[in-house]
C-alpha cells in the first residue's frame, strides 16, 4: 500500500531461461504442463528409446526445473544449484537429483540458447516499438475491473511471460505467472479480453 492505496506490480518479458526451459521440454519429449502449447519452429522430440520410468523420472527432474525457472522464490531448490555446460547463465540445475535432466539436454545447449535469444531480442524490438502500450493494456483492464466490482482493484503481483506459443491464449503457469502467446499480446483488443478474467482472478 502507499498512502493507503492499493498497488499493482505487473512485470512483463520473454525470459530467456523460460525460453531455453520450454525449448528443452519439447527437444526431449517433456509433455508436462499439458495444458500449455508447444513453441513454433522447435524440432519435435527424436524418437526415444527411454523405458517408462527412465521418462517419469525426467518428468520429475524437468518439473521441479520449470518451477524453479519460472517463479525461483517460490520454488527455492533444497540443494545448491549448478550453471550447465553450454547453456551459459540461463540453466541451473540442482546438484543432486537432476542427473536424467542433464544427460537429456547436454545436446541441445548451443540451439537452445540461440533459440531464446532470437525470440528474446524479437520481444523486446516489438515492446520498443509501442512504448506505453504494455502498461495501457494492464491498466485498462484493472480500471474495467474496478467499474465491474465497484471498487479499487487490491493489490497483486503478476508476472507475464510473452512468448512463441503454437496456439493463442494465456495460460497460469506459476502461481503469480502467466503466459500469453506473442500474437495475442500484440493484438490489443484480443489481448484486452482476454487478460480479463486475470486480472479478476488476482484483484
Amino acid at each position: 500500500m502507499t498512502g493507503g492505496q492499493p498497488e499493482w506490480v505487473i512485470r512483463e518479458d520473454a525470459a530467456q531461461p523460460v525460453l531455453v526451459a520450454l525449448y528443452l521440454r519439447q527437444v526431449i519429449g517433456i509433455r508436462s504442463p499439458e495444458e500449455l502449447p508447444s513453441l513454433r519452429r522447435v524440432p519435435p522430440p527424436l524418437l526415444s528409446e527411454r523405458a517408462d520410468a527412465a521418462h517419469a523420472q525426467l518428468e520429475r527432474e524437468w518439473r521441479r526445473y520449470w518451477a524453479m525457472t519460472v517463479e525461483p522464490q517460490a520454488h527455492p531448490s533444497p540443494v545448491p544449484l549448478e550453471l550447465v555446460d553450454g547453456f551459459d547463465t540461463l540453466v541451473a540445475l540442482p546438484v543432486e537429483g537432476a542427473d536424467a535432466l542433464r544427460e537429456a539436454i547436454a545436446g541441445h545447449a548451443a540451439d537452445a540458447v540461440d533459440f531464446a535469444r532470437l525470440a528474446h531480442d524479437r520481444y523486446a524490438r516489438d515492446s520498443a516499438a509501442r512504448p506505453g502500450v504494455a502498461y495501457r493494456a494492464y491498466a485498462s483492464a484493472i480500471a474495467a475491473h474496478e467499474r465491474a466490482v465497484g471498487r479499487r482493484a487490491h493489490s497483486f503481483e503478476l508476472n507475464v511471460q510473452v512468448l512463441p506459443l503454437a496456439q493463442r491464449g494465456v495460460w497460469w503457469i506459476g502461481s503469480l505467472t502467466v503466459a500469453v502467446t506473442d500474437g495475442l499480446r500484440g493484438d490489443v483488443a484480443a489481448f484486452d479480453s482476454a487478460i480479463h478474467p486475470i486480472i479478476a482472478e488476482l484483484a
